[in-house]
């Protein structure tokens, strides 16, 4: 049962074909964490461009596969982006969306043996 992700949407938009899902899941669990290091790397360095192209590339994957909060939050970092805030302002909402991607590739992994 999946707790940290919801696929309905995968299904619809995939006509319930599972091979699609598939392919969905494992780019999910290699692209995006790679993204999320991208991010965390543009905060660090205050690279608000940097930090922005990476959330704007992984929001629509978080709204696919049902991580509202996250998602949300990936909206507040594209805000921070926009204003150039400070890193200290965005860190505890980074490590949140971090903790919430980690959470499901795990899940998924294990639900999908990938």
């Amino acid at each position: 049962m999946a707790l940290n992700y919801n696929l309905s949407k995968v299904y619809a938009l995939s006509d319930n074909d599972s091979e699609f899902v598939n392919e969905i899941l494992t780019l999910f669990v290699t692209e995006v964490p790679e993204d999320l290091a991208q991010i965390k790397e543009g905060i660090k360095k205050k690279d608000h461009k940097h930090a922005y192209a990476y959330a704007h590339k992984i929001k629509p994957t978080l709204d696919l596969l049902g991580l509202n909060v996250a998602f949300a939050e990936i909206l507040q970092l594209e805000a921070w982006t926009k204003t150039e805030g400070k890193k200290k302002d965005i860190e505890d909402t980074f490590k949140s969306i971090k903790n919430q991607i980690n959470d499901a590739v795990k899940e998924i992994k294990k639900d999908f043996d990938l």
